[in-house]
Parts: C-alpha cells; sequence; structure tokens
C-alpha cells in the first residue's frame, strides 16, 4: 500500500475506486467495508484508495472533546494497509478544508484529481461545510460526473452496530474481550522502546518503555499483554502498565511493558503490544515497596490469566 500525505502528492494518473471516512480503529465493520472496496476495484479492474484526514474532523473543531483514538498513526496505516488496498491518501483537515462544501470536494478531489469512478461511503457518512454532504448528494453528482456511488450497510454483532464509540466503551470498562470481538482480533498499540527512568529496573522489575507520542487510547491501568518485538520475531507474555505512575510522581501517560521473560534486550526495537486481560486500575501506592509487592501480584495474576488462554500455550516455553 502506498502512503500518501496530501493531495498535492497524489501521482495516479488513472482513475480508482474510493472509500472515505476516519477508520479509527480499522474493526471488523471497517475491515468488511474495506473488503468489499476491493471488491469493487477488482470488478472494475482500477486500484483501490482510502480517503482519510489527519486530524479527524472532531479533533479540529472540538479538540478538547473528541473522543480518544483507538489507534496511534502508525497502527491505523498498518491496520488498512493489512486490508490490501492499493493507496491510503492522507487530507489534511484544516480550516480550507473544514469550509470546502460538499460539491466543490467531489469536483476537485473525487473527480478532477482522484478521477474517481466509484466511491463508497458508511451509511451515516457526511462531508463538507457544515456536513452537508451525504450519500444522496454522492448519488446525484455521480450522475453530472460520471461516477457510481454505495453507502456499506451496517455491520452488527448479535444485534449491536460496531461502532469505534462501541470499543472506546468497551476498552474503558476493561472489557477487552467485547473490545476483541468488535475488532477481530486483541486491541493493540505498537511503539518504539525507548529508555526510561529505569525505576521498574531497581525494584526488579524492568520495563520496556513504549513510546505514545500525541496517541491517548480510551484505556487505563494494569494488563495482561502479549508483546510482539516486531524486530527480532519473538513474543513473550508479559503484564502492562498504561498510565502515568502516580506513585512516582509521573505526569506523562506512558505504556511500561514488563516481560515475563528478564534477559532480553529490546531497546530500540519496535513492540506490538496485544492487551489480553484487565488486572487493576492504576493506583497510587504509599512507598515503593508497596508498589513493588503490587508489581509482583500483578505478575503473577497476569501469567495465570496468559496461561489460561489455550491459544497462547506456545508463550510459555520461554518462563523457567
Amino acid at each position: 500500500m502506498r502512503l500518501i500525505r496530501g493531495l498535492q502528492r497524489w501521482r495516479e494518473t488513472g482513475p480508482c475506486v474510493v472509500s472515505i471516512g476516519n477508520f479509527d480503529g480499522v474493526h471488523r465493520g471497517h475491515q468488511a467495508m474495506l473488503q468489499q472496496l476491493n471488491t469493487i476495484a477488482k470488478e472494475h479492474n482500477l486500484p483501490s484508495c482510502v480517503i482519510s484526514f489527519e486530524p479527524t474532523p472532531q479533533e479540529f473543531f472540538s479538540p478538547d472533546q473528541s473522543p480518544a483514538r483507538l489507534n496511534g498513526f502508525r497502527d491505523r496505516v498498518q491496520s488498512i494497509a493489512a486490508e490490501q488496498c492499493d493507496n491510503l491518501l492522507l487530507l489534511t483537515f484544516d480550516e480550507a478544508q473544514s469550509r470546502q462544501s460538499a460539491e466543490d470536494f467531489v469536483k476537485k478531489v473525487l473527480v478532477e484529481t482522484i478521477k474517481v469512478r466509484h466511491v463508497q461511503v458508511g451509511d451515516d457518512f457526511r462531508f463538507g461545510y457544515q456536513r452537508a454532504g451525504d450519500i444522496n448528494l454522492l448519488h446525484k453528482l455521480g450522475q453530472e460526473h460520471g461516477f457510481t456511488a454505495s453507502a456499506h450497510d451496517t455491520f452488527s454483532i448479535d444485534g449491536k452496530r460496531v461502532s469505534s464509540t462501541l470499543v472506546r466503551k468497551h476498552l474503558g470498562a476493561g472489557k477487552l474481550s467485547e473490545a476483541a470481538d468488535l475488532l477481530g482480533h486483541p486491541y493493540r498499540i505498537t511503539g518504539r522502546v525507548i529508555h526510561g527512568e529505569k525505576v521498574g529496573r531497581q525494584l526488579g522489575f524492568p520495563t520496556a518503555n513504549i513510546t505514545l507520542r500525541q496517541h491517548r487510547p480510551p484505556l487505563r491501568g494494569v494488563f495482561a499483554v502479549v508483546a510482539h518485538d516486531k524486530t527480532s520475531g519473538q513474543s513473550y507474555p508479559g503484564v502492562a502498565n498504561l498510565g502515568e505512575r502516580p506513585t512516582v510522581g509521573g505526569r506523562k501517560l506512558l505504556l511500561e511493558v514488563h516481560m515475563l521473560k528478564h534477559d532480553i534486550d529490546v531497546y530500540g526495537h519496535h513492540i506490538q503490544v496485544d492487551f489480553m486481560e484487565f488486572v487493576r486500575s492504576e493506583q497510587k501506592f504509599d512507598s515503593l515497596d508497596a508498589l513493588k509487592e503490587a508489581i509482583s501480584n500483578d505478575s503473577d495474576t497476569a501469567l495465570a490469566q496468559l496461561k489460561g488462554n489455550p491459544q497462547l500455550t506456545y508463550l510459555f516455553n520461554r518462563i523457567h
């Protein structure tokens, strides 16, 4: 998949089929939509293109009230790429974009630049200034400009609509298995391991500190995880804390992973952390000794939870 940052970098000379949306989390509803996009692209013998925005419209209009993103930038790109799309076009959502009419967006972006032959959107999709554009407008403008349009039906599981909002709700409540059902895989965060303050090492529990940059995930606490080292190809059971570390005066959100195997060096590696089970909420302890005891208990709990998962048996031949 080609990642194209900005309309000015679009280099495709021929037509294509397009899907537009935020695609936060790339949950099973998004996956079904992108799979259908690829089917339509093959029927037309044309490349597929996903169009998304950075920041999201909600983040632009209400930065303090917009929902927490499920994915950081890297994870969102990788998840869309996993659906075998040909292109991902990221458009900057700024003041000019926010004031562009729906008709102007279709003409200048979809028709004149992208040369769209078919555009696919979600059934609740709105676009353009004051959200005036919808599937009906796309049908109308398609007749004028020579493209077709379709709205992907709501994707439901057990009668409930799959949405990024529902995934956030489950994660915020520590319901990781429910979130995984909607995502099609465990909730995960990928990032590079950076050097930290070595507090965990001083307590006897060395951690891999994962940089989150601007990503603010919708969950907090201590979790049983599986850490996949994308650099070495190895996977390890672990216990992770996602929070601000109040006991040691932390103020910055950090993901710390203690591998349940102590003699590995992953500094500088990219690690994918799969969140498997909720252990407890983050809390402030009265002393480092109390924190150390809690981490020990958390490690035991996480290990028991992970060993209870028959799909993870392969991990435990590394623990002695």
